[in-house]
């Protein structure tokens, strides 16, 4: 999830009804073509099981209603207008509390992917390998990236780009593989070899490892 104003994550609200402090979170999905929008990405929820309002809208609802259910009392971001929210259980929104931290590290992670797809264009000819890396390095980019950044390692021919590469756990084994075939050809075209025993970058014709000294 990507928030576009982070600063609400900041705000502090209160239940009037038992002055506990309200949740964070995620707003639940809205269908496009119900015309309906929450007009926010997050919003504020009482998920105290003790608030009077919760308490006693089990007897609301199966009277009125004739079903099983209750309200929580909810705020959008930014303003104090009280608004009374329908659930199904004790345990509805519970999941998708938000957790402040978190979600700064995923907004943060997403500008850097942004600004790394953006440079992919350009990277090669300022000879910036960066947002190539940080593409095929982040877990949680587009494919769509990671494939175009991976395509534009060989036009680099850095090897530096191999460890943080072999060091990586790659959840797409397609991405892994292609990655492989990549470093294969750069390592031929620089006449360079990775040493069985230590892994360290070595001269194509070496007896000997230079790093760790096994016979090859």
């Amino acid at each position: 999830m990507y928030i576009h104003n982070i600063t609400v994550l900041d705000e502090k609200h209160t239940c009037p009804d038992c002055k506990a402090t309200m949740s964070c979170c995620e707003v639940p999905p809205v269908h496009v073509g119900d015309g309906l929008g929450w007009g926010s990405e997050v919003m504020f929820i009482c998920l105290n099981d003790e608030c009077p309002v919760f308490k006693g809208g089990w007897k609301k609802i199966d009277v009125n209603y004739g079903h099983k259910g209750s309200f929580r009392n909810m705020q959008l971001p930014g303003s104090t207008e009280l608004n009374i929210m329908m659930v199904a259980s004790k345990d509805a929104f519970t999941g998708s509390i938000v957790d402040p931290e978190s979600m700064r590290e995923q907004n943060e992670r997403y500008k850097k992917e942004k600004k790394a797809v953006a440079a992919l264009d350009t990277c090669v000819e300022q000879n910036d390998i960066t947002p190539v890396m940080t593409l095929i390095l982040d877990e949680a980019a587009t494919p769509d990236g990671r494939k175009k950044a991976i395509s534009l390692l060989k036009e680099f021919n850095n090897l530096s780009c191999i460890d943080p590469i072999r060091n990586h756990t790659f959840k797409n084994t397609e991405f892994e593989q292609a990655c492989n075939l990549l470093i294969i050809q750069l390592l031929k075209d620089n006449f360079k070899k990775e040493c069985p025993y230590c892994a360290e970058i070595i001269k194509a014709q070496a007896k000997k490892c230079l790093h760790c000294k096994a016979d090859l």
